[in-house]
């Protein structure tokens, strides 16, 4: 049977919804092809009139995945003004963020795979994190424009750091106390569950 454009488009948008969160959630490698299409509730088969491979599906997931942060995060700014930094920041470095990797941010949840991907993979992450790091050098006060994205590019990096570390230790209190230990060296008193 036949699918129409519109149907095939809103596959298309599907797929790359699904892998992006069972990407964050599994890892590149730990889910094929035939998995992705069934999460998706769509044939193996139909894969490849959408994407020219699993890499490309990488790509595209990753894409979507970093402009939803982006999406998010910009949000939060234009909510909450001066008070953006501490948010974004806390909520990233929260239990909850850590226990649902697959509705957060790509890079705590894939970057140590980024750097073993292709050129088009890796693209996309350089991008998504200069969109990421403006958002963040937005909400520091102070100082020049070079001074706020050095300090973002160092909150990004303990942010994520942070929350791969709270993600990777079998204990529940270390792994708190990470996040905590974070929270607190970048200046955010409230409490984050």
């Amino acid at each position: 049977m036949k699918v129409s454009r519109e149907q095939a488009a809103e596959n298309r948008e599907r797929i790359i919804d699904v892998a992006g969160k069972l990407f964050r959630e599994r890892g590149f490698d730990g889910i094929g092809v035939a998995d992705l299409m069934k999460a998706a509730g769509l044939t193996h088969g139909g894969f490849y009139g959408h994407f020219k491979s699993k890499d490309d599906l990488i790509a595209q997931a990753s894409a979507r995945a970093n402009a939803g942060t982006c999406k998010t995060w910009s949000a939060t700014v234009d909510r909450l003004g001066e008070g953006a930094f501490a948010a974004l920041a806390g909520q990233y470095l929260s239990t909850a963020h850590r226990d649902n990797p697959g509705m957060g941010c790509a890079f705590a949840a894939l970057g140590s795979e980024v750097g073993r991907q292709g050129e088009a993979v890796r693209g996309v992450f350089s991008e998504g994190l200069e969109g990421l790091i403006d958002i963040l050098a937005g909400t520091l006060p102070g100082g020049s424009a070079a001074e706020k994205r050095r300090k973002a590019l160092a909150a990004m990096a303990e942010m994520v750091g942070a929350l791969a570390l709270a993600r990777a230790v079998g204990d529940d209190a270390l792994s708190k106390e990470i996040l905590a230990a974070a929270r607190e060296d970048l200046g955010i008193e409230a409490a984050f569950p």
